[in-house]
């Protein structure tokens, strides 16, 4: 290891002492905050208006379809374009959905047909984001330094994860305008950032295009174990370990909180991968990443047993706290195997799929939960995800023994 390396491995602030990764940084932090402050401020919107919750269903569905359709292309575009281009574009397409949005409000005109089809363009942004920005910031900071970036960015999403809410129902609260003008200001700041970055280089080939060329990311995840077994592995351990959708059953029926309660159980997940998250970039991982990462899957699956038969309120929340703390460190030795062992002319790609899957894995994951809830109960349910997920993670380190074997972050091993 050389000194520089050497260097960046101890400084927590790594990723910050390159002026394109803090511009792209603060394009994230306001761009995934003022995602939330709409999603909330929508949402109570709609209710208000219908009383209706099967809206609420079709406001997330508007808003994840996108990403399942434009796979091939949303992908392929990060690869051949450039990819601040395409970040910057898609966060002024979103800016022009809340400024929509916003103007729906004051014109008493904010009917859920009209609304369904700005969040379908607001979900066409985002699926064209996700890709371009997730395989961006590679391209910002060396190899070396790479580990604190994701640190640095998984923390700028849960923070906005856990107060984009509140200060969304908190300014939906004042007025809709003051939550859709606030979030417009910040996805302008958000794009504004975007373009602030200088060009970075972008490795990319002068492929035909053909069906070929747009299915290269499958090709690459099925051809390449580790980033099939990475990917994979995420994909089933939440769609059988997620609790959160029946946050709400143990709030007001097991554990007797009350909506106050519900918050805090929402929050605690998100507390424990920040505080986690910000520990990791002066903590990096250095050797052992692979069975690290499995080790912690598995642990999130015992909490997740754990949390599911415990009836005190005060042990519920720290073990939802510890779970989020335990999900951070195996998504942040994934992301980061994933966007390193992935050559850059195709990493667009395999990020649109990795994109969906993790969507797919959450929206199934709550639909798991719920359907197992109604046919044996909720603490069977839970319990039974969270044994799935430590088996789940018993599985992949057998049948996946180059991820296992992986060692350190810095690229491939």
């Amino acid at each position: 290891m050389t000194n520089s390396e050497t260097n960046a491995a101890h400084d927590r602030y790594a990723a910050f002492r390159h002026s394109s990764f803090t511009r792209y940084w603060l394009a994230r932090f306001f761009g995934s905050f003022a995602a939330q402050i709409i999603s909330v401020s929508v949402g109570w919107q709609i209710y208000d208006l219908t009383r209706d919750p099967f809206y609420l269903g079709i406001v997330g569905l508007v808003q994840f379809a996108p990403a399942l359709l434009l796979v091939l292309v949303t992908g392929a575009a990060a690869d051949r374009f450039g990819r601040r281009m395409i970040m910057g574009l898609s966060l002024f397409l979103e800016l022009l959905c809340a400024a929509l949005l916003l103007l729906l409000t004051l014109w008493h005109w904010f009917t859920p047909g009209l609304v369904f089809v700005i969040l379908a363009g607001f979900g066409i942004g985002r699926a064209f984001l996700g890709p371009a920005s997730s395989s961006l910031v590679v391209n910002l900071v060396p190899a070396e330094t790479f580990s604190n970036a994701v640190s640095w960015n998984s923390s700028a999403w849960q923070i906005a994860t856990i107060v984009g809410p509140v200060a969304g129902g908190l300014l939906y609260g004042v007025s809709p305008v003051a939550a859709y003008g606030v979030a417009s200001a910040m996805l302008l700041i958000a794009a504004l950032s975007t373009y602030a970055i200088p060009k970075p280089a972008q490795h990319s080939l002068n492929e035909k295009r053909s069906l070929q060329t747009l299915l290269a990311g499958f090709h690459y995840i099925w051809r390449e174990k580790v980033v099939l077994g990475a990917i994979s592995l995420d994909l089933f351990a939440v769609l059988l370990g997620g609790a959160v959708a029946l946050l709400p059953v143990y709030a007001r029926d097991i554990l007797q909180l009350g909506p106050w309660g519900l918050g805090m159980l929402r929050a605690a997940p998100g507390i424990g991968a920040i505080v986690t998250a910000v520990w990791l970039t002066g903590h990096p991982i250095r050797d052992h990443a692979g069975i690290m990462m499995f080790a912690f899957v598995a642990l999130f699956g015992l909490l997740t047993v754990m949390f599911g038969v415990s009836e005190i309120a005060w042990l519920s929340i720290v073990l939802l706290a510890l779970m989020g703390a335990a999900d951070m460190i195996s998504v942040y030795i994934r992301e980061t195997l994933l966007q390193l062992w992935t050559p850059d002319h195709v990493r667009g790609r395999v990020n649109a799929v990795n994109m969906v899957f993790v969507g797919a894995s959450n929206e199934l994951g709550e639909f798991r939960a719920g359907v197992m809830a109604s046919l044996i109960g909720t603490i069977p349910a839970v319990v039974f995800g969270g044994v799935g997920t430590v088996a789940v993670a018993g599985l992949w380190a057998y049948w996946f023994p180059q991820l296992r074997k992986a060692r350190n972050l810095q690229g491939r091993t």
